[in-house]
């Protein structure tokens, strides 16, 4: 069994905890830098938002639809390395946080429609 990156083992330890310790937040922010702290303010001020066909992320500027890891912004499309585990958006980063802590807002409703609307 290949070992576990150091994202895998985070998203293990905080799956397990089912909240943000001191120690988990050190560890993202070690691995993620600004990014994680970014992602753990995102969480604690309830900006995941999931709804019927996407989850999204409210950032300072604009809404990012977050799945299977990816991200809708520019630090995703042009500055991070796909294949490396440790370069994620804070926006996918806040999904993995709040859904791992059971911080994620959930709308009965399409993103589709709601974006139409703004």
């Amino acid at each position: 069994m290949p070992k576990a990156n150091p994202v895998e083992r985070w998203q293990a330890t905080l799956e397990e905890a089912g909240e943000l310790t001191p120690e988990i937040v050190g560890r993202i922010t070690d691995i993620h830098g600004d990014r994680g702290v970014r992602a753990i303010e995102a969480v604690g001020e309830n900006r995941v938002k999931s709804y019927r066909d996407f989850t999204i992320v409210v950032g300072y500027d604009d809404e990012y639809i977050v799945e299977d890891g990816g991200c809708t912004c520019k630090d995703s499309e042009y500055n991070l390395d796909a294949d490396d585990p440790t370069e994620r958006c804070w926006h996918s980063l806040a999904v993995a946080i709040a859904r791992r802590v059971g911080h994620v807002d959930y709308h009965d409703m399409w993103y589709s429609d709601v974006r139409e609307l703004l």
